[in-house]
């Protein structure tokens, strides 16, 4: 039987090092090639009682392993030199960064949304952590009642930022509603990440959608407040119902948060309740490890799909 090889590039990373871990609990046999930075060259790691050194990217080299597949969780412009050389050679490449999430020929991938047809794709991408959070909630009731318009707030994690992360005012005892650069629209970058990728997952290019995201002084899990209006009124007891049985989702009569949620890989929604002030609209609240759920372990799941 062939053994499946995996390269992942960028380990020593949050993400990264989170994909390996969540590999490993998923029991995720074969042959692995790990990838990062020139000055993480020769480190050693342990994966599945094995032991692997950490190799610098070349042409060469990736020519030589041909993966099965590469995760990527190395940034944008790693991304942008690096995934076609990996699909150049075979591989299917599932990427963490948003080099690729609007390429119109790149499926952007939630697996308990569209996993449908991406069996022919060489290239995936894996959407930001905070529209993973909140998707997963609204995409079961979306095909339930149609969603017309979302506001969303975000309560974003310090680890979001990466591993050694530079704010433009202190964190601590604060918030900072300015993730990523200032667009000319006035939004942030993260904002409109949110805002374009919900439309793709959804396949619903109509919806209106606004983004507030701020950075908060939490250690892991992004939070977001939903207010969404539907084409017409959802019923909270069937509401509750669908996300009580839709995939990926754990529905809360109250509330989650983040010191609950750290280290699950579902998303957690609850303060679901009507909006008086507005016909056919719901507020709701969800909390999700964003190193997880919203990075690594939704590139793992991709794989395990296309695996199966």
């Amino acid at each position: 039987m062939k053994t499946t090889k995996i390269a992942v590039v960028g380990v020593t990373g949050l993400v990264g090092q989170m994909m390996l871990k969540v590999l490993q609990e998923r029991h995720i046999n074969g042959e692995y090639f790990l990838f990062a930075s020139a000055n993480h060259a020769g480190e050693k790691i342990t994966m599945n009682g094995e032991e692997y050194i950490v190799e610098v990217l070349t042409p060469e080299r990736v020519a030589e392993i041909k993966a099965d597949f590469a995760l990527f969780a190395a940034g944008a412009e790693v991304a942008r030199e690096w995934a076609p050389r990996f699909v150049a050679t075979g591989t299917t490449v599932i990427d963490n960064s948003s080099y690729y999430r609007m390429q119109p020929d790149v499926p952007l991938v939630v697996p308990e949304i569209n996993l449908f047809s991406i069996q022919q794709y060489k290239l995936i991408a894996n959407p930001n952590c905070s529209t993973i959070g909140a998707v997963v909630a609204l995409a079961p009731l979306d095909r339930v009642y149609h969603i017309k318009r979302i506001v969303y707030a975000t309560y974003q994690a310090i680890s979001g930022a990466g591993k050694n992360p530079h704010f433009k005012h202190p964190i601590t005892n604060n918030v900072l509603p300015d993730i990523d650069v200032r667009m000319p629209d006035g939004n942030t970058k993260e904002e409109n990440k949110m805002i374009n990728e919900t439309r793709k997952i959804l396949g619903r290019a109509e919806i209106a959608i606004s983004a507030t995201a701020a950075r908060v002084p939490v250690a892991n899990c992004h939070c977001v407040a939903i207010n969404v209006e539907f084409a017409q009124q959802p019923d909270l007891a069937r509401v509750k119902t669908i996300l009580s049985q839709a995939a990926g989702v754990v529905y809360c009569d109250d509330y989650a948060v983040p010191t609950q949620v750290s280290g699950h890989d579902e998303v957690y929604v609850g303060r679901v309740r009507l909006d008086a002030s507005q016909p056919n609209t719901l507020n709701l609240w969800t909390v999700s490890d964003n190193l997880r759920k919203g990075a690594a372990t939704n590139a793992v799941q991709i794989m395990e799909s296309l695996l199966a």
